[in-house]
Formats: structure tokens, sequence, C-alpha cells
């Protein structure tokens, strides 16, 4: 007996996209977050510093999660469990990246850190809405047919 799958091929130019989309929204949330938390000179700074370091950070990110997929099939990608899973991956790295820039720009750890725990919430909300509304399109992604025999 043979089944068929849709064996998933994910392009860069997906990855490349959904962390540049990812990054202005980050970006926004950052700038104001750290205008309110402190000063509208450290969110911009702190807004600044990211566009730096979180896109070459997501980037790997995504790569990461792309070879972790091992059997690539439709149902997995869009998995809801996925996607939680990987928020909350992505959040543990981008926290420690917002920590750590709000100390080194403001000069005080308790700054840094009043930034990096708010962030998570509004984060972990943008970046779910973001991976569902970015597995709704096939941008960079194609589908081949995979015939398994049992």
């Amino acid at each position: 007996m043979e089944k068929k799958n849709k064996k998933v091929k994910i392009a860069q130019k997906r990855h490349i996209a959904k962390a540049i989309t990812w990054r202005t929204l980050g970006t926004l949330d950052t700038i104001f977050l750290g205008s309110v938390i402190d000063s509208s000179e450290t969110g911009m700074m702190l807004g600044t510093c990211e566009l730096l370091t979180k896109p070459i950070l997501y980037y790997f990110h995504e790569r990461i999660w792309a070879k972790a997929d091992l059997n690539k099939t439709k149902e997995l990608l869009n998995s809801r469990k996925r996607h939680i899973a990987k928020t909350i991956t992505w959040r543990l790295i981008g926290t420690l990246d917002t920590t750590l820039l709000g100390w080194a720009i403001s000069g005080d750890p308790y700054t840094g850190l009043k930034i990096g725990v708010t962030e998570v919430i509004t984060k972990m909300v943008l970046y779910y809405l973001h991976e569902r509304l970015w597995y709704k399109t096939n941008f960079g992604i194609s589908y081949q047919e995979d015939v398994e025999k049992r």
C-alpha cells in the first residue's frame, strides 16, 4: 500500500521576508515600550540597536526550526503547537537580547529588566499573530509529492 504525503520545501526568501516583517513590528513595539518605561531616547536607541541584532537572531531561529521539521507535512507546518513552541523559543532569545541591550543603553539593569519583562507579553502576542498570518500564505513554499511504500 502506498501513502502519499506532500513534502514541503521552504525557500530562504520566505525566512528573509518573515524576518523583515517581524522586525518592523518588533521594532515599533520596542521603541514604544522603551519610551514609556524610560525615555524616548532609550526607546529609539534600543529600537535602532535591535535593527542590527534581531534580524540575525531571527534568521537563525527560522533556519533551525526549518531543519528541525524532519517530517515536513502541511499539517505539521500549520500546527498550532508548533507555532506556540516557536513563539516561546523566539521570545526567550528576543527577551534576553532586549534586556541586555536595555541595560547597556540605560546603564541600569533594572530598566533593562523592566523593558524585557514587559515585552514578553506584547511580543508573544504579536509573534503568534505574525506566525499565523505567514502560514496562511504560500510565499516561498513549494510542495512535492512523496510516496511512502508500506
